[in-house]
């Protein structure tokens, strides 16, 4: 791949460079989504169907945490 001079670029020139990436690494993951739901498929053939992949939990953050410690208090308080 040839290699691009960044800072030469102007920032109409990054602007299209970044939009031209978007839209290959679209393209790319479409095409990769594609060919694993067609292996999924063959797959699928020598036992129980596949599952497609749940979305994984949100995680707790430190303010979910705080608010869970704050309603702890406030019950043992009540």
């Amino acid at each position: 791949m040839a290699k691009i001079d960044l800072d030469s670029l102007s920032i109409e020139e990054l602007a299209a460079l970044r939009d031209s990436a978007i839209e290959k690494l679209a393209e790319k993951v479409a095409a990769r989504q594609a060919e694993l739901e067609a292996e999924l498929e063959r797959l699928a053939q020598y036992g129980r169907p596949a599952k497609k992949a749940a979305a994984p939990a949100p995680k707790a953050t430190k303010i979910d945490a705080a608010k869970a410690e704050l309603a702890k208090v406030a019950r043992e308080a009540a």
